[in-house]
């Protein structure tokens, strides 16, 4: 709950952890996060407010644009270049979905959200300018990151389950604005592309699982995830040589783009 410039939260396992690393990355310099503020009289977590609009499904048709994506890929890279070296402290406690709370299973290389679900993107003046609700936030790759944001805001997914705003959208073209916008690497572009199709049987597995173990989320399969899920699994399997191919001609593919953000004051 928002309580004038603070929000409030309950308490739990891995606040306090989310805490510590909001606090490193206000100490390195990055803007684009809630201000950890310890906890009330009340048992509750404190955060300071992050002024701005959040938007919500089905995104509407200027979240479609490119320079969207721009302002988002280079959001996130701050992120990252804000999280790099930071060591989590002793105990540091992660969240998690019900079906995977606080596993690390993989190879990491920071801390990072690991969630850019619309609804945890704040906007100013049209453009991505900061993140919020850090509950899945844990050690990562650069490369999840990545491929989560594209995931839903290229999206990822196949056009009969995207937001009418986003059904013809080129997908390919709107993965390289944000690769270029980003800053990846060849050897992050050769992957990208087979990741994410494995991310999606993943998250097909995981929401499974999940809902057998939460109501919450039985609900968010039942309401489509389960149909949804496998279709865009499918359409990336499809679609992945062309992402790939496009991936394969880094800088100008984005240059207008960029260009034209630059030109309105962006950067």
């Amino acid at each position: 709950m928002r309580l004038g410039d603070t929000v409030r939260r309950p308490l739990r396992p891995f606040s306090l952890t989310v805490q510590a690393y909001l606090a490193h990355l206000h100490d390195a310099g990055f803007t684009g996060a809630p201000l950890p503020l310890g906890v009330d009289e009340q048992g509750r977590e404190v955060l300071s407010f992050v002024p701005g609009d959040v938007p919500r499904n089905p995104l509407p048709p200027q979240m479609a644009g490119d320079d969207v994506l721009i302002a988002l890929a280079r959001l996130i890279r701050a992120l990252h270049e804000a999280s790099a070296g930071w060591v989590p402290p002793p105990g540091a406690v992660w969240g998690g979905t019900p079906a995977n709370q606080g596993q690390i299973t993989e190879r990491t290389e920071l801390v990072s959200h690991r969630d850019y679900y619309p609804g945890n993107v704040v906007f100013r003046d049209g453009l991505p300018v900061a993140l919020i609700d850090f509950d899945l936030a844990k050690p990562t790759t650069r490369l999840y990151d990545i491929a989560n944001a594209l995931w839903h805001w290229a999206p990822l997914r196949d056009p009969r389950d995207r937001a009418p705003a986003f059904t013809g959208a080129d997908i390919p073209h709107r993965v390289a604005v944000f690769a270029d916008a980003y800053g990846m690497t060849a050897v992050q572009r050769a992957e990208l592309a087979p990741f994410t199709v494995d991310l999606a049987r993943r998250y097909h597995e995981n929401s499974r699982a999940s809902a057998e173990l939460d109501p919450v989320f039985r609900k968010l399969w039942e309401d489509g995830a389960k149909d949804e899920l496998p279709r865009a699994e499918a359409w990336l399997r499809e679609a992945a040589p062309a992402i790939a191919a496009r991936l394969s001609q880094p800088g100008p593919v984005a240059c207008a783009e960029v260009l034209r953000h630059r030109g309105r004051g962006g950067f």
